[in-house]
Formats: structure tokens, sequence, C-alpha cells
């Protein structure tokens, strides 16, 4: 067992390692979530089943805090209102669960963060496309394989793994740093 572990570990460290090479991207990424709040714009996330989760985390870095005791700043989580996603995934299709609710919702100046480890998501997608439509800035998280969502994002953090669990890994790490970045230049000591 100590030997598997002993592996994971670091592999997990050559990926941490390698995703140095996304920096511009994350700074970008961070950079743009900023302008977006410096002009009373908010954060939008979707994501499907871990990155789901990664949306409401994130979200709830910004809304509520990441590590300053300050005011929140306006981020939402499209994966959180189940009644809006189970009606629209039944009248609608579920690839429209998130491009219908960012519809509603968004606005110009925004900023979509569109999380898929396979970046081949259908909603994913779609949500991306309405985002452009409106005028809504989208950041994307995948993983390692050029996609579909490269093309279609404005800024694209491709993490260097093929594997879902460590991609994840990567994105709720890549997701934290943003949250640190965008809170300490809002609300840090000038």
């Amino acid at each position: 067992m100590k030997s598997v572990i002993s592996s994971y570990l670091k592999q997990v460290s050559k990926n941490f390692i390698n995703l140095e090479s996304e920096t511009d991207n994350i700074s970008k990424a961070a950079l743009e979530i900023i302008d977006a709040l410096s002009k009373k714009n908010k954060i939008l996330f979707c994501g499907n089943g871990g990155s789901a989760g990664d949306s409401q985390h994130l979200a709830a870095e910004l809304m509520g805090r990441y590590k300053i005791n300050r005011d929140p700043l306006p981020a939402l989580a499209l994966t959180v209102d189940t009644s809006a996603i189970t009606a629209i995934g039944n009248d609608y299709g579920y690839e429209n669960v998130f491009s219908r609710q960012l519809k509603g919702i968004g606005v110009k100046g925004d900023v979509l963060v569109a999380i898929s480890t396979s970046g081949k998501s259908e909603n994913v997608i779609k949500a991306i496309e309405v985002a452009k439509q409106i005028g809504i800035k989208v950041i994307s998280f995948t993983g390692e394989a050029h996609c579909q969502m490269n093309e279609l994002s404005d800024i694209c953090i491709n993490v260097p793994s093929k594997e879902t669990n460590h991609i994840q890994e990567m994105h709720i790490t890549v997701g934290q740093l943003i949250c640190g970045i965008v809170e300490d230049t809002i609300f840090g000591e000038k």
C-alpha cells in the first residue's frame, strides 16, 4: 500500500510542477475576474459532477470569503438550483441546464468560469456559446487535451493531465489560487 501512496503522490507532485506552464493563463483569468468585479459585474460558474462541486466551492469562496474578512463578491454557481436544473432538463433537455439560466441572469461584462475535465460536456459548451452571444467573458478549466472549449473560450486553462482525478485536483487548486489573487487585489493591503 505504501508504494501505491508514494507513486500517487509523486504523480501529483509532477502534475503540479507541470502546471506552472499555465501561469500566464492563470494570471489572465485572475485579471479578467478582477476587471469584471471592479465594474460591478458578477462571476458565474458551471460544471458537472466533481466540476459542479468545484463550481459551488469557488463561488462560495468569492461570495463568502477566502482568507480576508471582507464584503462579498458577486458570484453564483449555476449548479445549485435543483428546481431550475430539473425543470430545464425536463422541458428543454439536460444540455440546456446552464445556458438557459445564463440567458436569464447573465449580462454583458459578467465572467463565466466553465469547468469540464474532458472539455466535451455539452451543457458546458452550450453555456459558453450563450455567454459569447451575451458578451460574457469565458474562462475555461479543462485537461491537457485540446478541445472545443479551447476555441470558444477567451482564456482556457489546460491542466497537464488526461486523468479525471488529477485534472480535478489541479482545477480546485487553480480556482483557489485565482480566488486568493482576486481577494488580495481587491481587498488586500494597499
